[in-house]
């Protein structure tokens, strides 16, 4: 009856706090059971290593709309660049006002070769770093197309896979400027010699290094389940990591790889294949600790349907449209190469409130740097790139 009697109580103990907060784990340390978990607070001091052709222009836009949203500090490239210095190693007077800012900005995002020392000068201790990887094999010919007019390994083969059947024949790497866009370019952006041996003491050591300089590594090619991994690292909403796709391009400019060009790509941008399986594995895992795959599943369609709905609130065409078809040409994505960068139509009945908030969900990257920079450095000449008029007498 004693037993019994403890057994009941110890049972109704336990029923009282699982309805007391169902999200409340229930530990086997009393003193835990008797305390909350602390509410998280949102980061506000993050610094995102943009890599090239991995949807970094996407993450760009929402790390620049969270900024405005809380009145945040953006450390954005000096005078008429749109770049933090690239392909240069990264140096914090390439920040605009750095000598009179200091290490006061929120968030860094713009293009930059990683150095950790210099990129410390400009942000607070606490900040949060995270990047994206992609897998090199899309990545590669996302590039070709893209960089193909500026590249001349690119320029003077062929096609992509004529380029990949011979690589060495048309890449030097003397051509420093243009041939880190042929070869291991995430491994460049990160710091990294993107023409180093693959020994695997060596990469080994990068891969720890990257590891205990970021916080967070995404993958680009499960892009929703990236922001809802952030959102939870970040404790951010959701609505803050809602996104329309930015800077992709037409399906027809697409080159489709052969299976020997392929397996090219895996041993000609060996460095970036390792870095892309070690943080794939790195992505998984982590989600696997902190959210599980049930409720990342449900997230992730509650940011389908949010972004659903905020398309059909703000595109006459509900997806994005070719750069022939887009009417506000202040709305023209850059065009690079031979690649047909997509951009959007907004609907023409909008209030003035929901036609702001859906132009920042638009407005391609170089568009909005400058837009920033006008903002933040009112009394520095505007960058030469020009505004859509709409947002200057919105922002007046």
């Amino acid at each position: 009856l004693i037993v019994f009697s403890l057994c009941l109580g110890l049972t109704c103990l336990s029923g009282y706090f699982h309805m007391k907060n169902k999200n409340y784990s229930i530990s086997k340390s009393h003193k835990e059971l008797l305390t909350p978990p602390m509410p998280c607070h949102a980061k506000t001091n993050v610094m995102f290593l943009k890599t090239h052709k991995t949807a970094s222009s996407t993450v760009l836009n929402i790390m620049f709309r969270f900024a405005e949203r809380y009145n945040l500090t953006v450390a954005l490239p000096a005078g008429q660049l749109f770049h933090l210095g690239y392909p240069r190693t990264f140096l914090a007077d390439f920040v605009e006002g750095f000598e009179a800012i200091g290490q006061n900005y929120n968030i860094m995002c713009n293009h930059l070769r990683f150095n950790p020392l210099e990129v410390k000068k400009v942000m607070a201790a606490n900040t949060f770093y995270f990047s994206i990887l992609r897998n090199p094999i899309p990545l590669l010919e996302s590039s070709y197309i893209y960089y193909k007019n500026n590249v001349p390994a690119f320029r003077s083969s062929k096609n992509v896979n004529d380029f990949l059947a011979s690589p060495t024949k048309y890449y030097h790497p003397a051509d420093y400027r243009e041939s880190i866009y042929a070869r291991n370019i995430m491994w460049f952006d990160f710091g990294y010699d993107n023409n180093a041996e693959d020994d695997t003491k060596y990469t080994q050591a990068v891969l720890e290094e990257i590891e205990q300089n970021f916080h967070l590594i995404l993958i680009a090619d499960y892009f929703d389940e990236s922001m809802i991994l952030l959102k939870h690292a970040l404790c951010w909403d959701l609505d803050d990591v809602i996104y329309f796709k930015l800077n992709s391009r037409s399906q027809d400019t697409v080159q489709t790889l052969t299976p020997e060009s392929e397996e090219q790509i895996k041993a000609w941008c060996s460095l970036d294949w390792k870095l892309y399986l070690h943080f794939n594995q790195s992505f998984w895992r982590r989600i696997e600790e902190t959210i599980g795959l049930e409720v990342l599943e449900k997230e992730v369609d509650h940011l389908r349907t949010r972004q659903k709905e905020l398309m059909e609130t703000c595109l006459s065409e509900q997806e994005a449209v070719r750069k022939d078809h887009i009417r506000n040409k202040a709305l023209l994505p850059f065009q690079p190469g031979a690649a047909n960068i997509l951009g959007y139509n907004l609907k023409q009945d909008l209030d003035n409130r929901t036609l702001r908030t859906c132009q920042k969900m638009v407005i391609p990257e170089l568009q909005y740097t400058s837009y920033l920079y006008t903002v933040q450095h009112p009394h520095k000449k505007r960058k030469e790139l020009g505004l859509p008029v709409l947002w200057t007498s919105l922002q007046e």
